[in-house]
């Protein structure tokens, strides 16, 4: 096993408006900074350790002498210490303490200037190689999976193609198909984007699932440098509505479609991600099929719900030879259930998690897949993740039996960075299987 471990960025910008909402740490045009370093390097300690943290803040790049409020809590659950300190010459040091069992350990700034409520938080880990999630794979997990996929499988490959103009250049021939997935009249889109001239049996394949929500399929063109680089590329949506519908429209089917994930939790046979899992497999015969398909490589690769669904995809489809997944959702699901236990994406409301939807989310959680996964895979997670938590990824990281390399971006909330997205493909482009073996 190789990990990467990047350079923790200790330095963070705020904005100078109160900030409630937003996934970047480093917004525009700040007249704040947060500076935040952890007594350890790399953010991590064994339990039992003692962690501190050094704050320093700035106005305008000066130092400023405020009195910041401080709480800790573990990784998204209620804090469990509080305080206030005062800076001086704009620092102060907040000893953390220790964590009696693996995790993550959030501190959690506030500091009131001129009536503005400037915010901040870092995380620590506290022997993060043996966090393990709540969720339990079913025993009968494998045959499940086995069974819908040869129920799939009876259904044969059916698509629509047709020119996406917007999309094509001199270098990219790109096409809008539309899947079916089975006889229920499921469909996913996806911009299929092929490098123009290339020859039979001469590029590796990419499918990229898409993040959460109801939505067009964003920024489908962003990674043209894959279509470049002689790789197909598949970027697809999973609700079966057409992308080139306006924003308002799909504005309005997000209010009324609601949230999916929530959708038929009262048994594995209903649950709403059942086709989208198994059209993962669909995608790939799709792939599979194109005369350019080099016939040796077919790699997956998405972030958030795009990156769980490239694990998933790896699990169920043993043609996937690589896998390149960003802060997973859907990992350690019904984690929600229980108290004083950090849970993943979508984070469910209580409420809804009875005992039979519970064990549906066993049958769909990453963590139940990635056992199974015999790809090589890349991760990439940040510390800093409130949407997708540093405990969830490990605990999907901790169970992968494949060979598996990590790039590790502590400072990092809910994103990668565009240097970090041209190094998975450069990833990719090393570990391809050249031609003749």
């Amino acid at each position: 096993m190789k990990k990467i471990l990047t350079s923790a960025l200790l330095i963070t910008i705020l904005s100078a408006l109160t900030l409630t909402v937003g996934a970047e740490n480093y917004p525009y045009r700040s007249d704040v900074l947060w500076v935040t370093v952890p007594n350890h390097a790399n953010w991590l300690y064994e339990t039992g350790e003692q962690a501190q943290v050094e704050v320093q803040f700035y106005r305008y790049g000066m130092p400023c002498d405020v009195e910041v409020s401080y709480a800790i809590a573990t990784d998204l659950l209620a804090p469990d210490q509080q305080g206030t300190v005062r800076l001086k010459n704009g620092r102060a040091t907040i000893r953390m303490g220790t964590a009696s069992k693996p995790c993550f350990r959030d501190l959690q700034l506030t500091a009131q200037v001129d009536g503005t409520t400037y915010k901040h938080h870092v995380k620590v880990g506290f022997s993060v190689d043996k966090i393990r999630p709540w969720s339990q794979q079913p025993k009968d997990f494998e045959q499940y999976w086995q069974q819908a996929k040869d129920e799939a499988a009876r259904y044969p490959l059916k698509y629509t193609s047709e020119p996406y103009l917007p999309y094509c250049d001199d270098k990219v021939d790109c096409r809008l198909v539309k899947i079916d997935l089975d006889s229920r009249h499921h469909a996913l889109y996806g911009y299929l984007m092929i490098p123009r001239g290339a020859r039979p049996g001469s590029c590796p394949v990419v499918l990229t699932p898409p993040g959460a929500g109801v939505k067009s399929i964003k920024n489908a063109y962003e990674r043209a440098y894959f279509q470049h680089e002689g790789v197909i590329r598949l970027v697809t949506e999973i609700h079966g509505l057409d992308p080139r519908l306006s924003n308002e429209t799909f504005s309005d089917l997000s209010h009324a479609f609601g949230n999916y994930l929530e959708m038929g939790l009262e048994s594995p046979d209903t649950y709403y991600m059942r086709h989208v899992y198994l059209g993962l497999v669909k995608c790939i015969d799709l792939l599979t099929s194109l005369p350019e398909w080099d016939g040796r490589n077919v790699a997956t690769l998405g972030g958030s719900q795009g990156g769980a669904l490239s694990l998933v995809a790896a699990a169920l489809d043993p043609r996937v030879t690589l896998c390149v997944a960003n802060h997973p959702a859907l990992s350690d699901m019904g984690a929600a259930s229980k108290d004083g236990v950090t849970h993943g994406y979508p984070h469910f409301r209580r409420e809804l998690l009875t005992p039979a939807a519970v064990r549906t989310l066993s049958y769909y959680d990453v963590c139940s897949f990635a056992p199974f996964i015999k790809a090589k895979t890349y991760m990439t997670w940040g510390y800093n993740d409130n949407t997708c938590p540093p405990t969830t990824s490990y605990a999907v990281w901790n169970l992968l039996q494949c060979e598996k390399e990590s790039l590790i971006t502590p400072i990092n909330e809910h994103w990668t960075s565009d240097a970090t997205n041209r190094q998975q493909l450069d990833w990719l482009l090393h570990h391809f299987t050249p031609a003749g073996r």
